[in-house]
């Protein structure tokens, strides 16, 4: 399986702090957004990423991410010359990139924490066919797109910021599909916003009857950090799990070396980069088997 982290679009809600950088570049507590949906994706065993976003940013993501050598991956990247293009339109940008095989997509702006996590994600990156996709409760559906289940549990709907929701369950920016993906987004046509829209990909397979809907448990905490507010709580609570539950949250080199990507040693060299910072020695202590937030 292939992954796509998609980091365009213009940041408008969390301006002026995006106009000189892009909204995936911003720090959640103690290091740059896009670190999470990353090491969401190396979780669920994603070595090879494609990471698209605005002309402008690239070369700050190819600076920050480099090739993923470091971290035993080969990380790629491309443009989306239109943020108005829509989410669905990552497949057509990464259509040379996926090949045949099988991609799991990551919104840049969306932060996960949580026991029970690389679980979830490990079991959707297994399945061969079909769509996978994760939900989670929230207390304002209509900002989400919107999945209503039947009395038997199963998918039954599929809306994009309804304005009058039938449900709280949202779906969160993680997606896994087979790669009839990228034949579907071929066929979709802008919405009433004018873009490609991920819903209408997911109402596809839920069509085919070939979406499964993980309801993520209450103890995995789903940030969308597209607002201040949504930042400031995202950082918040990294926090509090690393200084007060001393667990480490969003470090790729900690993921790279819990898949056996790198070893220990390696772990040390990274370190080193950011050596007089509070990640670097996370880092190093963490590689001493005492992680110290």
């Amino acid at each position: 399986m292939k992954g796509i982290v998609i980091a365009g679009g213009k940041g408008t809600r969390v301006q002026p702090m995006t106009i000189s950088t892009s909204k995936c570049l911003l720090p959640v507590y103690n290091k740059p957004m896009v670190y999470y949906p990353v090491c969401a994706l190396m979780m669920a065993g994603v070595r090879d990423l494609l990471v698209i976003s605005r002309s402008r940013d690239r070369a700050a993501y190819e600076y920050l991410l480099g090739d993923g050598s470091a971290w035993g991956m080969q990380i790629s990247f491309a443009e989306q010359r239109d943020p108005r293009g829509g989410i669905a339109e990552a497949f057509l940008i990464g259509e040379a990139f996926l090949g045949n095989q099988r991609c799991a997509l990551a919104l840049g702006d969306n932060v996960f924490i949580g026991g029970g996590l690389r679980e979830s994600l490990r079991s959707a990156a297994a399945k061969i066919e079909g769509a996978t996709v994760f939900a989670l409760q929230v207390k304002h559906p209509e900002r989400y797109g919107i999945i209503t289940f039947d009395q038997s549990g199963q998918p039954e709907m599929l809306e994009e910021k309804p304005s009058n929701p039938q449900s709280n369950w949202a779906v969160t920016g993680l997606y896994f599909f087979d790669n009839s993906v990228v034949d579907i987004a071929k066929q979709l046509k802008p919405s009433g916003r004018g873009e490609l829209e991920i819903t209408d990909v997911n109402r596809s397979f839920l069509n085919k009857g070939k979406l499964r809907v993980e309801r993520l448990s209450s103890g995995i905490a789903w940030y969308d950090a597209g607002t201040i507010e949504s930042l400031f709580k995202a950082a918040s609570h990294i926090r509090n799990v690393e200084r007060n539950q001393r667990q480490p949250v969003g470090f790729p080199e900690l993921v790279a070396l819990e898949n056996g990507w790198i070893d220990h040693q390696q772990l040390v060299d990274l370190s080193r980069r950011c050596k007089n910072s509070d990640y670097g020695r996370y880092l190093k202590s963490y590689s001493l088997g005492d992680f110290l937030a």
